[in-house]
């Protein structure tokens, strides 16, 4: 009888080890009922609308698919209805010199009472090595007098969101940046930095990543940070899942009591080798997130919830999704993970 048990038993512990590594491996159960939006997300936006004239001319775009009362209230009701907070405008590249790209002052003002009750924080920075010279104190002189201006000539404005990329771990010179920011931005506004992801040993190509040591001091200069997860160039759904659950608990833990919003891809680029919009998007990218927010008993405290990058992405069928597999449900309040 033993004899015949033994093989059984053995069958059993490999299909229960099996399980376990691949619960572990996978997001689990889908989480449906809008435990983890707390309705306080982002979402990057295009430049047509806080952009200046000469914005519209080079890229033969049209002023009236923006510059209008009514397609500002719609966008804002959008965003409501979805539990967007942050709005990231776009407002790069800078110049070589570093004086942030222009906006128009009137639309700006418009897009503000549109607004009202959301953090609008302008996307400003660029390419390092080619519009951003962080390590240029002449460059840091004109970069930071330029946001300060900004910010005065329009003080609805949250603050600001950086991004200068690629940025390579441990620069001391975006660190003297950041303090410059601080040191001369009005009282009150906010540093929101568009931060790169943890490493992983199993990265097979180059990209700027950040450790935990830099996580934490730029966590420390900053008011938000938003980790961009995506370009990950992972081959599956289960793989950028697990990434995804790995990634997020290290972004967490490791910028301390800074609060984060997670960067997640609702974008199909056809011309980048490290996105598969198959693989690597919305749906694939919240569930693994979602994984790593249940292996605490209730979230961190540091945690906002996810930024979508982009708006202009967004079709109806990815907002109808997000409002229905991740939004919070009316009236229901926040359930820990039993």
């Amino acid at each position: 009888m033993r004899r015949r048990q033994r093989p059984f038993l053995l069958l059993l512990g490999i299909a229960a080890i099996a399980g376990s590594v691949w619960y572990a491996w996978s997001s689990g159960r889908p989480v449906t009922d809008g435990r983890y939006d707390f309705r306080a997300n982002g979402i990057w936006i295009q430049h047509g609308w806080l952009g200046d004239d000469s914005w519209f001319d080079r890229n033969k775009r049209e002023m009236t698919l923006f510059r209008d009362d009514a397609r500002v209230r719609e966008l804002a009701d959008l965003f409501a209805g979805h539990g967007i907070r942050d709005v990231f405008p776009h407002l790069c590249p800078c110049t070589s010199d570093g004086r942030i790209a222009l906006a128009d002052a009137i639309q700006t003002e418009r897009f503000l009472d549109g607004f009202s009750g959301f953090r609008v924080l302008p996307w400003i920075g660029g390419v390092l090595g080619e519009h951003c010279f962080p390590e240029s104190s002449a460059w840091r002189g004109t970069f930071v007098s330029s946001v300060v201006a900004l910010l005065v000539s329009h003080p609805r404005l949250a603050g600001i969101h950086l991004n200068i990329e690629p940025l390579p771990d441990g620069s001391e010179a975006f660190l003297v940046l950041l303090d410059e920011l601080r040191q001369a931005m009005p009282t009150g506004k906010i540093i929101s930095v568009a931060a790169f992801p943890p490493p992983l040993i199993s990265r097979s190509y180059s990209k700027a990543y950040w450790a935990k040591p830099y996580y934490g001091q730029v966590a420390q200069r900053s008011d938000q940070i938003v980790p961009m997860m995506y370009d990950t160039a992972e081959p599956t759904a289960g793989s950028y899942r697990h990434l995804m659950r790995v990634w997020s608990v290290q972004a967490l833990d490791w910028s301390g009591r800074t609060p984060v919003l997670f960067g997640v891809p609702a974008y199909d680029d056809s011309c980048e080798k490290d996105h598969l919009a198959q693989t690597e998007n919305l749906r694939n990218a919240i569930a693994g997130i979602h994984a790593g927010l249940k292996t605490y008993p209730v979230p961190p405290e540091n945690y906002s919830g996810v930024a979508i990058y982009c708006e202009w992405e967004m079709d109806r069928s990815e907002w109808d999704w997000f409002r229905t597999d991740f939004g919070k449900k009316q009236g229901e309040p926040f359930v820990t993970e039993t």
